[in-house]
């Protein structure tokens, strides 16, 4: 948020006040999206020059489960569901269905289960943590037994064919002040303190611009299609959800090779807010400020788990012990891009 501050001219005033009289224009990095616009509205945010992240008319949208369509046309919708957006979106995501209920997600895990083993998203899930792969709707029922109920009717669940060969790809826009950068590039993974293999940081390409700018460059028929299928997501959530805004937008696509060597490529999820990305982003914009003529970066964000030390020449945003992970370490770094291959 300081570093923001410093891109937009302002001064950084720390976690916002409500009962705070600010003498200027307020800008506002919140930590998770924002639902409705009456709350927007009701602090000033109107459009995307006055926060770091993104508004939804419904709590769902912020979530995972947009991005499949519900198992059948009587499946419990909440409401604000998009049939429209499940339909614009159906080629460019994997095999999967969303659901806000448990008997909804037992035939959909059905449905899934007919072409392998299934992966089990929590609606809000971060970083890969809380997902599990079933082989059997046993298996599912097993996890239901430990599901909240009312989180599941509230934000849904997702249900989708699980891949073991899978590179995912970030795509996203991030624009701040007069700043517009597009980037794309591959997330890490890595393994936290317990082991688990989890989101690692990622390693983006950055060009002043947009897609277009982006695609310009030379690169690889694979990047390509995850920034067509991130195009043709983010514009069917413009269409489909009324009062969407967003200034920092960022898709995971995945490109998978199935049990029978068939490559295909989804989106996996949406993030409209500060994200893990954010700092090899914001880096980006830094750069580009700094220097009117640069038109393209390479940015990367990591986190280290345990006691490991960030390379000398890094920006390290935290180190230390964190509350919920334990021992981690986050970082960034800009370099040179050459787009000659």
């Amino acid at each position: 948020a300081g570093k923001l501050a410093v891109l937009k001219g302002y001064e950084f005033a720390g976690d916002y006040d409500p009962a705070r009289r600010y003498a200027g224009p307020v800008y506002f990095v919140p930590n998770d999206t924002l639902t409705g616009s009456e709350l927007a509205q009701q602090v000033g945010i109107r459009d995307h020059h006055d926060l770091f992240g993104g508004v939804v008319p419904y709590a769902f949208a912020a979530t995972k489960t947009i991005t499949h369509p519900l198992v059948s046309r009587n499946a419990f919708a909440p409401e604000g569901w998009s049939h429209e957006f499940a339909r614009s979106v159906r080629h460019v995501v994997l095999f999967g269905f969303s659901a806000f209920t448990p008997d909804d997600l037992r035939r959909a895990a059905a449905r899934v289960l007919e072409r392998g083993r299934a992966r089990v998203k929590p609606a809000r899930g971060i970083g890969g943590r809380g997902q599990t792969v079933i082989t059997s709707t046993a298996d599912l029922d097993a996890l239901l037994d430990a599901t909240d109920l009312t989180e599941l009717a509230r934000y849904g669940a997702v249900i989708e064919q699980n891949f073991d060969q899978i590179e995912t790809y970030s795509v996203g826009q991030t624009y701040v002040a007069d700043l517009l950068a597009t980037y794309c590039g591959t997330q890490l993974l890595t393994e936290d303190n317990q082991g688990t293999s989890v989101y690692g940081g990622s390693d983006l390409i950055v060009v002043r611009g947009d897609y277009d700018d982006l695609l310009s460059l030379d690169l690889p028929p694979e990047a390509q299609q995850a920034i067509n299928n991130a195009r043709t997501y983010e514009a069917a959530a413009i269409t489909s959800f009324p009062g969407w805004l967003a200034s920092r937008r960022n898709y995971d696509v995945a490109q998978v090779v199935g049990d029978d060597g068939r490559r295909s490529c989804g989106v996996l999820e949406q993030s409209w807010r500060i994200g893990g990305a954010s700092a090899a982003e914001i880096a980006a914009l830094e750069a580009f400020r700094a220097e009117p003529s640069l038109r393209s970066v390479r940015a990367a964000c990591i986190e280290l788990y345990g006691e490991k030390q960030a390379p000398p020449d890094a920006v390290v945003h935290f180190s230390g012990v964190d509350d919920r992970v334990g021992p981690l370490t986050k970082y960034s770094q800009v370099k040179a891009y050459d787009n000659s291959r």
